[in-house]
């Protein structure tokens, strides 16, 4: 039979929260779901796009919001934003809006600030800084500048977010962001079986498995890694204690593990699906362990080596893993835990479970010391990194990533990209970089002349060639000689400014998960631009 880890039963018992989050703590887990539950974001501006971004976050369960937005609701706003009632035009956007959003979930708590950001900016910055995310929509370049400044003086992360007309964008700027959970890509990650480096309790447990005494039965369900255990043995017997390495090395390991598979009266293999299961993981499993390339550019950060009593937990535990690594390690990272699925009996399946565990559980102990002596020397409690976190963090040390990201401020001064790498894209008529610099000059557009482009229609010729000027000086500014078609010119002044429901579904949607990967820590974050043409229904990701 196929073994698979142990789960416990639905409880009748189980929680009216779990039943009502049950999808999403599948994804996130528990811990995540309490850090959205604490978290508390600021939206700037009740559009269509703010609006469906807080949408998402309060069926969710976020903790709280907060919309600032000085503007009344008109009749344009109704009739993009299902967030506002038909009868509220002429009512403040902010608190009709909040009213709606707060009918989703009776456990979310928000209120609305009557005011312009502008206003808050000049009168209490500072308020900004109590907020776990702020995201901003409908700002011009100027006022979206002194929010950046603002916000990444205090390590706020901030989500810009964007639909005008057929197309979108959003754009994160954080200052550092740690992740634990990166949650890669299951294909990308191998199993931590250390079968080259065996472990004294894994040994002993293969050693004491005698094949040849087994009953068929018995040896058609010997879990793959004992299969592989002994023909590593024999194969190291036979080439001086060197494992195998290169194709055409482990193809031959392979006919070394047949040699161990039941045959017939007749001399046929039989069909035994735990050899297939070794034979299948030859390639994967037998690569030596070593700690990844990204752990180790951690290890080398100023961060790490340079603690003070204000260093985040985070990188306190990387220095903690790095003096496990260069000591009791013995060079590698402590064993996570888990073992794969496999084609086994389920009493020796639980046996490797916990002999798994307990290695896992004691690497994990001895990182916590190394948390202890090093919290003492920075004058901090021992015990504020708490044991879980200890255990959590060991659990996922293959996949730890530190984002660091650029403020938007400077991106509106000055683009990051190289000159020659924004010509690049822009050669390219079908590239989403094209939407990018009309985006961007839509803005300054606005900024010259109080309006959107087109949104008067008998301006609309006016404003084409109004736009193209604005389009043009901003490549100039860029250092770019390209020219952008007029067809995406002509397109952005039919738009008027206009923001179409279903674009900000969309927008809305994708904001709000970049915002819940930054309150729980979880999964990778955009880094930093995300862009998305509904034209051609394609969308990128760029670094600006």
């Amino acid at each position: 039979m196929s073994a698979s880890p142990a789960s416990n039963p639905k409880s009748p018992d189980i929680s009216e929260k779990n039943k009502k989050y049950d999808r999403q703590l599948r994804l996130w887990g528990d811990h995540g779901q309490a850090a959205l539950e604490s978290a508390s974001v600021c939206l700037i501006n009740a559009t269509a796009t703010g609006t469906e971004t807080l949408k998402s976050l309060v069926l969710a369960g976020l903790g709280s919001f907060t919309i600032v937005d000085g503007k009344i609701a008109t009749a344009e706003d109704i009739g993009n934003n299902f967030f506002l009632p038909s009868d509220c035009a002429g009512e403040s956007r902010g608190r009709s809006a909040c009213r709606l959003l707060l009918e989703l979930n009776p456990d979310v708590r928000g209120q609305h600030v009557e005011q312009p950001l502008e206003r808050l900016l000049d009168t209490e910055p500072d308020r900004l800084q109590a907020f776990s995310v702020v995201v901003a929509t409908e700002l011009t370049d100027s006022c979206l500048s002194r929010l950046s400044e603002v916000l990444w003086s205090h390590n706020v992360p901030l989500l810009v977010a964007r639909s005008y007309g057929l197309v979108g964008s959003i754009r994160l700027q954080v200052r550092e962001h740690l992740v634990v959970e990166s949650h890669p890509d299951p294909d990308s990650v191998v199993a931590d079986l250390r079968l080259l480096q065996p472990f004294p309790a894994l040994a002993a447990f293969c050693d004491s498995q005698q094949l040849e005494a087994m009953d068929r039965a018995a040896h058609g369900h010997t879990p793959f890694l004992v299969l592989l255990y002994k023909a590593l043995q024999r194969w190291r017997d036979e080439h001086d204690g060197a494992p195998p390495s290169g194709y055409r090395e482990k193809k031959q390991f392979k006919e070394t593990l047949q040699q161990f598979r039941l045959r017939t009266a007749d001399g046929v293999p039989e069909l035994e699906e735990n050899f297939d299961e070794a034979e299948r993981a030859v390639n994967t499993l037998l690569t030596p362990p070593s700690v990844p390339e990204a752990v180790r550019t951690l290890f080398a950060s100023q961060q790490c080596n340079s603690l003070t009593a204000k260093s985040d937990d985070f990188w306190v535990l990387v220095k903690a893993l790095h003096e496990y690594v260069e000591n009791e390690g013995e060079g590698l990272l402590p064993v996570r835990g888990p073992i794969p699925d496999m084609f086994s009996d389920s009493d020796r399946y639980i046996q490797l479970q916990n002999i798994y565990r307990e290695e896992a559980r004691r690497g994990a102990d001895q990182v916590q010391r190394h948390v202890h002596l090093l919290l003492e020397s920075l004058g901090r409690p021992s015990d504020v990194i708490t044991e879980e976190q200890v255990r959590h963090f060991c659990r996922n040390t293959h996949a730890l990533r530190v984002f660091e990201g650029t403020a938007v401020q400077q991106e509106l001064r000055h683009l990051r990209l190289p000159a020659n790498e924004m010509a690049a894209h822009l050669q390219n008529p079908e590239s989403e970089m094209v939407i990018y610099a009309m985006l961007r000059a839509a803005e300054r557009f606005r900024s010259e002349y109080s309006t959107a482009p087109g949104a008067e229609d008998d301006q609309v010729e006016t404003d084409v060639i109004k736009l193209k000027a604005c389009l043009s000086r901003l490549l100039s500014d860029w250092g770019c000689q390209n020219t952008i078609k007029d067809d995406y010119v002509q397109e952005f002044c039919r738009y008027g400014g206009s923001e179409l429901h279903t674009v900000a579904a969309l927008i809305g949607g994708c904001a709000a998960h970049e915002v819940i990967k930054l309150v729980t820590g979880q999964y990778a974050p955009i880094d930093n631009t995300f862009i998305y043409n509904g034209i051609s229904s394609s969308s990128a990701v760029f670094r600006l």
